[in-house]
Formats: C-alpha cells, sequence, structure tokens
C-alpha cells in the first residue's frame, strides 16, 4: 500500500502545507484538509512516513469533533475520504492552546535545567517527572515554525486575539480537556497533555485543526502509570520522540526512521484509535492514492482526468484553443500554460513537480514550432505522457514544425500529431479513464454508423 505523503492536484489550489495536514481551496466559504503520513517531532518532518497514520488522525478528529460540538462548534464539514475532511473555511488565531495535567515532556526537559516559569506560568521547585499537576494549567505557544512560549499578556499585547476571545479560548481548552479526559479515563487512558487550536467564523469562535489525536495529545496507560509512573507506557508519537533523541547524530536527529519504528508507530496509533472511538481501524488493501482520486472525483471536486496544453508563446494561443475546443464535450479539466524550452526552461521544473505528483491522469501537449525543444524538455521531466502538436501556417512551415518536433533525443518520448483533432483525441486516449474511453467507443461507433449511412445513400443515389 502506498502512503500518502503528499495531495496535489493541478485542478485545486494548495493554500499551505503543513507538517502533517496539506489545505486545499475549493470555494471561499470551504476547505479540504488533507492528513497525510508524514510524521513530525522537534519542528522537523521525517522523510519516512507512517501507513495508515493520516486516514486514523483524520478520523480520530472527527470522531472529536462529532463528541464536542456541545462544548463549542468547529469546522468539520464532512469525511469524503479517511485521509480527506471537507471543513469551513475560518480565519486562524495564531495560538496553540497547551493544556497540561503532568509534569513531562518538554516541559519536564526544561524543568530539569531549572525553568519554572512556562509561558507565564509559575511552577513550584522539588516536582518530580509525570508527577500530576493539582489542577490542568494552561501554556500557550505561538502559532508558528517555532511553537514558541508566549504569555496572555503577549498575546493581548501583540494583538494576535482580543481580550475576550482569548477568556473564552481558555475556558473552552479545559473544558475540552475535561471531556477528553473523562471519555478516555472509562478506556484506561490518561490524557496527560494536548493542544487545541481556535479560528473565527465570522465573529464566532470555533475549534479547527484537530483534536485529542496522537499528534497533537500524549496518551498513558492509566495501570502503567499507577504502577511507575516514571516509566508509564506512552502510546502517542513520543515513542517516535524518544527514538529520534536516542539516536541522534551531532546534535541532529536522524531523517528517516527504521522500518521497526515505523512498524511500532503505526501498531500504536491503531491502538489509540481502537481505544479512543471503540471500533477497531480497519486496514484497506486499495493503493491509498487511487481510493484518494476516486473519492474526490465522486465529491465532484475534481474532473477524472487534465490536459495542460503548453506553449511556447502566445502567438500559438489560437493552435492552442482549437485544440481545446475539440476537448469541450468531454469530463476534463483543460489548461493552458505558456513556457518556453529556451527562454524560461527553468519553469518547466515547477511543472514537472505539479504534474509528476498529481493525484488525477494527466496528458500534457506541447505546442511549439521551428526548433522544437519544449516537447522534449518536457518529455525529459514528465513521467505522464507528452504529446507534440506544432502549429503550421502552410506546407513549408508544415515540414519544419514535424520534423522539428519528431526529432527527439533519447530518453524523451515525446510524441507527435499534426492535426489538433487528433493531438485532442490522443490526449483523450491518453488519460486511460474508463468512462472517457466508454465515450470514445461511443464516437467510433457514431463514425462508422454515419460511414455506413453515407456508403447506403451513395448506393442508392446509383
Amino acid at each position: 500500500m502506498k502512503s500518502l505523503i503528499k495531495f496535489s492536484s493541478p485542478q485545486l489550489k494548495t493554500l499551505h502545507n503543513g507538517k502533517v495536514r496539506d489545505s486545499i481551496r475549493i470555494d471561499k466559504k470551504t476547505r479540504m484538509i488533507v492528513v497525510s503520513d508524514r510524521i513530525s517531532a522537534f519542528n522537523k518532518n521525517s522523510q519516512t512516513p507512517i501507513p495508515e497514520k493520516g486516514a486514523i488522525l483524520n478520523s480520530i478528529t472527527n470522531f472529536w469533533f462529532e463528541k464536542t460540538r456541545h462544548i463549542i462548534d468547529n469546522h468539520f464539514i464532512k469525511q469524503i475520504d479517511p485521509n480527506i475532511s471537507l471543513v469551513k473555511e475560518a480565519d486562524p488565531i495564531r495560538v496553540e492552546m497547551i493544556v497540561r495535567a503532568y509534569l513531562t515532556g518538554s516541559m519536564w526537559r526544561g524543568y530539569e535545567q531549572g525553568q519554572r516559569v512556562f509561558s507565564g506560568v509559575t511552577v513550584p521547585d522539588g516536582l518530580t517527572k509525570n508527577e500530576a499537576f493539582p489542577t490542568p494549567i494552561l501554556t500557550p505557544t505561538t502559532k508558528d515554525k517555532y511553537d514558541t512560549e508566549i504569555t496572555e499578556e503577549e498575546i493581548i499585547k501583540r494583538k494576535l486575539v482580543s481580550k475576550k476571545v482569548y477568556q473564552k479560548m481558555k475556558e473552552k481548552a479545559l473544558e475540552l480537556f475535561q471531556v477528553g479526559s473523562d471519555h478516555l479515563a472509562e478506556q484506561g487512558i490518561i490524557l496527560v497533555d494536548t493542544k487545541y487550536e481556535f479560528g473565527l467564523l465570522g465573529k464566532k469562535l470555533i475549534l479547527i485543526d484537530e483534536i485529542h489525536t496522537p499528534d497533537s495529545s500524549r496518551f498513558w496507560r492509566a495501570e502503567d502509570y499507577e504502577k511507575n509512573p516514571v516509566k508509564a507506557e506512552q502510546i502517542d508519537k513520543e515513542f517516535v520522540r524518544q527514538w529520534l533523541l536516542k539516536n541522534k547524530k551531532n546534535g541532529q536527529v536522524p531523517d528517516q526512521l527504521p522500518a521497526k519504528v515505523v512498524e511500532e508507530t503505526s501498531r500504536r496509533y491503531k491502538d489509540i484509535y481502537q481505544l479512543i472511538t471503540g471500533k477497531k481501524f480497519e486496514d484497506t488493501t486499495l493503493d491509498t492514492g487511487v481510493r484518494n482520486y476516486h473519492n474526490v472525483v465522486n465529491e465532484g471536486l475534481i474532473k477524472p482526468g487534465f490536459i495542460a496544453i503548453i506553449m511556447g508563446s502566445t502567438s500559438d494561443l489560437k493552435h492552442c484553443e482549437k485544440i481545446a475546443s475539440y476537448l469541450k464535450d468531454y469530463d476534463v479539466a483543460v489548461d493552458f500554460r505558456v513556457t518556453s524550452a529556451h527562454k524560461n526552461g527553468e519553469r518547466i521544473e515547477d511543472i514537472a513537480t505539479e504534474y509528476n505528483n498529481a493525484i488525477e491522469p494527466v496528458v500534457v501537449i506541447a505546442v511549439a514550432g521551428r526548433s522544437n525543444g519544449l516537447g522534449g524538455a518536457l518529455a525529459a521531466n514528465l513521467n505522464i505522457p507528452v504529446i507534440n502538436c506544432p502549429p503550421f501556417s502552410d506546407k513549408a512551415d508544415l515540414h519544419i514544425n514535424v520534423f522539428s518536433s519528431i526529432m527527439m533525443p533519447s530518453s524523451t518520448p515525446a510524441m507527435t500529431v499534426i492535426h489538433p483533432d487528433n493531438a485532442a483525441k490522443a490526449a483523450l486516449r491518453a488519460l486511460n479513464i474508463p468512462s472517457i474511453r466508454a465515450q470514445l467507443s461511443e464516437d467510433i461507433k457514431a463514425i462508422k454508423t454515419k460511414l455506413i449511412e453515407d456508403d447506403n445513400k451513395l448506393r442508392n443515389s446509383l
């Protein structure tokens, strides 16, 4: 099964690639959140994904969103895929509300080194590792690359949010923590600490991002904590953090995780999913990317296929529009782009990054004449079909442009088609989408029927 590292579609605009989540614009009121299998620790993404992690996080978050609506509304609309949800478009507040019930993790590491004030909250001397606070405390951080500690006074002074709204954020964060703690306690789990993120929907404060997941929270088994508080088993991504800390080289944590760590981390995520929801996580044998694609298409968010018509200059626009006219009756997205292999060929790398990782089938039609380096440059960098369809004004121009298009270097498999209608139909076939193939079959049948009718008319007229 393929892990979901990054979601990409040329039909949708990516607003933000976070540590784990990708935010995609749908319209002014809605965005799509794709929860990847990336894992982050110490403000650094590992290059090794954790299979099923994104689907588990997304499903846990949506479970909690539904369970806590009576406390505060949230941005969740619907889940359209194990990894993908549609949410309301809200203005995020750039503060993370960290609620802690125990002295552990990064806070303990700071405490060991003599720190006693955390985000403006003073904790006493003499505490031990994993010791419970009398009541949960709030230690907010900035919502940025470094998640820096920040006090309530600084938040108000920097106008990150109004004092009135921040007071409500505090109140709701502690209420959410209590509900989460009570629910997990019934499953024999301690909610040690967690983070909450809020946003504004108009003037209304709502909950956004994620809630009570292994990425945003720390969990212990209650029986382990009772036996030995210092060595309580952590069933969250702290397991990964500890492995990274133990395997530092030259002061840097590793970029990749070994297979045994990946397997154990995946198991822990599945365990906590079952503990939280009461349901066993069902593994899927379907390739994650294939499943994502079909669900996004079925939701009507993208067309089944994408055809990019890339021209060497805007002087080729009419030729490109003619090609596009033969595609209008098919369920595909069509886009025009201008890129010259000779004048701004550096843009081809950006095109390759976008199209090579697209979730949907993509075909490129290259339109350039004379010394056509465009089709070859595209074919050398893209892992998708590239079809040359050079423009021409007369037969002499045709010969020059066609020969410049078919003489491609090795390992640049660009095909060349002369007429715009054939280029369009070749691109449709190259997409190899069942629904479009069915439509093309009907087209072929209609052509043959007409030929038979024309033949019969001619015979009858003789």
